[in-house]
């Protein structure tokens, strides 16, 4: 008799483990920034300016709000791109018989940047 998959069960609010990890993993780092700090902090100057900007020239201020996005966005998607293919090379390149303890980091490190996606897509608390 085969069994249907079942879904993991979890309890409202709390997250998906895999298998052997504690919350405090000795191995857990935080992934790579998306964008680096240096970036952002010039990136939130320039927004701030534009804002600053905004009473004397409008339209400008808009301008510059725009051309900040659009760096953000590139940014974030050149860095997501790079760490999609980082990822995939970590067990893809590897023999068939990737070892467990690889599969295990990888499969971390994809939840770990896809929950952070998920949080980001969530609407802004008011």
């Amino acid at each position: 008799m085969q069994r249907a998959p079942q879904e993991p069960r979890t309890e409202p609010g709390r997250a998906l483990r895999e298998p052997g990890a504690s919350a405090a993993s000795p191995d857990h780092k935080p992934g790579p920034d998306l964008i680096p700090q240096g970036d952002r902090d010039k990136l939130t100057l320039r927004l701030q300016q534009a804002l600053n900007d905004f009473v004397d020239s409008p339209r400008q201020a808009v301008e510059e709000a725009d051309t900040v996005f659009d760096e953000v966005a590139t940014q974030f998607s050149n860095s997501l791109t790079e760490r999609r293919r980082v990822l995939r090379a970590s067990w893809q390149d590897q023999d068939t018989d990737a070892q467990t303890e690889e599969l295990r980091l990888a499969f971390r490190q994809y939840r770990e940047i896809t929950e952070r996606l998920l949080h980001m897509a969530a609407p802004a608390s008011q």
